[in-house]
Formats: C-alpha cells, sequence, structure tokens
C-alpha cells in the first residue's frame, strides 16, 4: 500500500497525486489517500485524510454507477473547478477574461438520456453501466433523471423482455417533451411480426412515439418542444439541451449578447433553440447541416404568431461555412457547434465584420482554438457565462461574448 497526496483533479475528474500514481477516481485536492496497484493498475483506494470539500454522496447509486463523477464534491468545488475548466483552456491559448458565476441546473433534471437494456432470465435489466465497467446497474433512485424519466423504467424493462436478447444491449434514447416522451431504440434485433405487434401496443401505452433502429413503429402523436412562441416537431434524435433550465440558462446569455440586432444568423442552429424566441425581435437566418432539423425549424416557425422573419438553410457547415461577404448582412451571430468545434466557420467569422459574436460551446478546450482564432482576427472576448446542465460530471457548457472593438 503507497500513500498518495492528491494534488489536484484533472478535466475529468480524475485525481492527480503530487507523486506519479494513476488517476485515482472521487477524491479531491489535498486528501491523502492509500492505494494499492498493480502492474500500475489501480487496484483499490483507501481516503485517509479527507478535504474539507466531501460531502455524502446524495445517490446511493453513486459508488458503483458511472453516470456521475463528483457527487463527493460539494456544490462550492464543483463550480470553481468547472469555472477552472474554463480558465485553464483560454489560459492555454493566452487568453483570459471576465467568467461569471456558474449556473447549475438542479438534481432530477435531466430530460433526455440514453439508457441500455438487457433481457435477463427473469425478465429484463434497465439501467447505466457500472464505473469503469460493462457491468449493468439498475437506477430506480438515480438523482439526475427527470421524474418522468424514471417513472418509464419498469415500462423499459417490459419492452427489453418483448424485444431484447440476452446476447447484446439496447440502446433506449428516452426523452421527455412537451407533448410526451420520446423513445428511440438502437442496437436492437429485427423484430418479427408478433413482437412488433406486441412491442407497438405497449409502448403506445406510455410513450408519444416509438422508433426502432430508426424505422418508425408507433406514434399516438407527434413529440413537441416549445422555444418561445414556437412549437417544434422533434426529429427522432435531434439534438435538444441536456435540462430546460441550462437551456434558459444559455438562451438568456445570447438574447443579453445579442440585444439590438435586427439581423441575427444562426449557424448550427439546430431545431431552433436560439433562433425561434430570437424572432420575436430580429430576423433570423438559420443554418444547420441536418435536413430533418431545418424542416422542423421551419415547421415551428410558420406555425408561431408574432414572429419576425426566419429563413433556413440546410448547409453543410463544416466543409461549407458561411464566408464573410454572407455574414456581413447580420448585425450579430449565434454559432453554437459540436464538440469538436467548427474551426473553419470560426476562420471566416474572424475576417468578417460582423459587430458581436454568441458563442456557445460544450467543450471547453475547443471553445478556446475557436476563441484564439478570433481574438487573433481582431475580436475582444468580453465575458464568458459556464452552465453546468450535467450536474455532478465533467462537462461543461458555456456561452461567451464577442466583439469588435
Amino acid at each position: 500500500m503507497t500513500e498518495i497526496l492528491v494534488h489536484e483533479i484533472d478535466h475529468k475528474g480524475f485525481g492527480i497525486g503530487a507523486t506519479q500514481s494513476p488517476p485515482l477516481p472521487t477524491v479531491l485536492p489535498g486528501e491523502l489517500v492509500e492505494i494499492e496497484t498493480e502492474a500500475g493498475r489501480l487496484i483499490r483506494q483507501r481516503i485517509v485524510r479527507p478535504s474539507p470539500d466531501r460531502v455524502k454522496p446524495p445517490c446511493r447509486h453513486f459508488k458503483s454507477c458511472g453516470g456521475c463523477m463528483m457527487q463527493h464534491a460539494s456544490d462550492d468545488f464543483v463550480a470553481r473547478w468547472k469555472t477552472g475548466i474554463i480558465r485553464n483552456g483560454l489560459a492555454a491559448r493566452g487568453l483570459s477574461t471576465e467568467i461569471r458565476p456558474i449556473v447549475t441546473s438542479p438534481p432530477n433534471s435531466r430530460r433526455r438520456a440514453t439508457l441500455h437494456g438487457r433481457r435477463t432470465k427473469s425478465g429484463a435489466l434497465v439501467g447505466l453501466h457500472a464505473r469503469a465497467s460493462e457491468l449493468m446497474l439498475a437506477i430506480p433512485d438515480c438523482k439526475l433523471l427527470d421524474p418522468a424519466l424514471l417513472a418509464v423504467l419498469p415500462m423499459l424493462e417490459r419492452i427489453v423482455t418483448l424485444g431484447g436478447s440476452r446476447k447484446g444491449e439496447l440502446d433506449l434514447a428516452v426523452t421527455v417533451t412537451d407533448s410526451g416522451l420520446d423513445l428511440a431504440v438502437s442496437g436492437a434485433k429485427q423484430l418479427e411480426p408478433g413482437q412488433i405487434e406486441a412491442v407497438t401496443a405497449l409502448a403506445a401505452e406510455t410513450f408519444a412515439r416509438l422508433t426502432w433502429n430508426g424505422e418508425l413503429l408507433s406514434q399516438s402523436h407527434p413529440p413537441l418542444l416549445r422555444f418561445g412562441t414556437a412549437t417544434v416537431p422533434l426529429p427522432p434524435g435531434a439534438f435538444l439541451q441536456a435540462t430546460r433550465e441550462g437551456e434558459a440558462s444559455l438562451l438568456q446569455a445570447v438574447r443579453e449578447i445579442t440585444d439590438g440586432a435586427g439581423r441575427i444568423a444562426d449557424i448550427f442552429a439546430g431545431i431552433g433553440t436560439f433562433a425561434l424566441p430570437l424572432a420575436a425581435r430580429a430576423e433570423v437566418h438559420a443554418v444547420e447541416g441536418d435536413a430533418a432539423m431545418v424542416q422542423a425549424l421551419d415547421q415551428g416557425w410558420r406555425s408561431a404568431t408574432g414572429l419576425h422573419r426566419v429563413t433556413t438553410e440546410t448547409r453543410d457547415l463544416f466543409r461549407r461555412p458561411l464566408l464573410p461577404d454572407e455574414l456581413e448582412r447580420f448585425d450579430a451571430v449565434v454559432i453554437d457547434p459540436p464538440r469538436a468545434g467548427s474551426e473553419a466557420q470560426v476562420r471566416e467569422l474572424a475576417q468578417s465584420g460582423v459587430p458581436v459574436i454568441a458563442a456557445v460551446s460544450c467543450n471547453p478546450v475547443s471553445f478556446a482554438r475557436d476563441m484564439q482564432i478570433l481574438v487573433q482576427g481582431g475580436y475582444r472576448l468580453d465575458w464568458v457565462q459556464p452552465v453546468d446542465q450535467f450536474r455532478w460530471s465533467p462537462h461543461v457548457e458555456l456561452a461567451a461574448r464577442l466583439t469588435r472593438p
């Protein structure tokens, strides 16, 4: 056994020892940890001297479940740690700015999740994987998921019993919408006609829509989401912010950044999370690479009342980013790319004369890279608003304001 003093927590949530050691889970800076290793691999660990920031995990599944990394840490520590991830990412690119206090979503607010299901001898098991393992665990008392998701766990087990296999797992993507639950099953076996009928009848009791390996099996009514005054049908598999509270915080920041703009471009617009609420006070051009999401956004705008004009464009922004001459007609740009960021689009933005940019990101590393490009192009990074909607995880999202001096 070896005693290790934990020096810091890395961006993935693992402790780094003051002396060389394997990455240590569920520890905190300043803790003295006794560890046992074998061939450089961690076998077991014990906290000898705990940190004042250590708390009792609120969820009884925490010790084994891989869904959360940081329930052993106080909310204040997690807020400081996630803010530090953003600050350190910027500093690595030679940047600094005001970082506002983080906004954290409450427990049991996650409205979308991908669970896993497997048939067993006695029925079925639905849940998440154990930490660093393929072993599956039931999570009936999960402190992350929306109560509506927890309530359908028994129904998901029944569906897995009917349509699952003991040889492999099903992925069960469940989303809470304003008109009911949406369920998309993937990685499943092909259903026989009798199984299709049984699964469809069962799903109709609980879910607004069921898709099976991308094929629509059941829809009692379309899953709908409301953005501002617009109601949008959710395409299967479409991106959605993880919590309502996180979405509201990001939207509040984007509204503040674009205040006064009469013409706004929303790049990577998705199904209209920002574009449709912003259309209450400005004309918006929404650009997105997924045709189904563009169609849903357009349908939401056309069925709404009281909004300014929203135009849409289906475009692969990685291969064909908007060019500076296309961007010149806008007073503000909102850009919310995937985790990898959008270096190609940002380079074009850096050459444009757009007065203000609202940059939204779910990855502080790619965000810092993109901000460096924009700052080198003459923009000023005014402030960053962190948003923690993946509570107790290493993930952090943010919105940032950039202006041309």
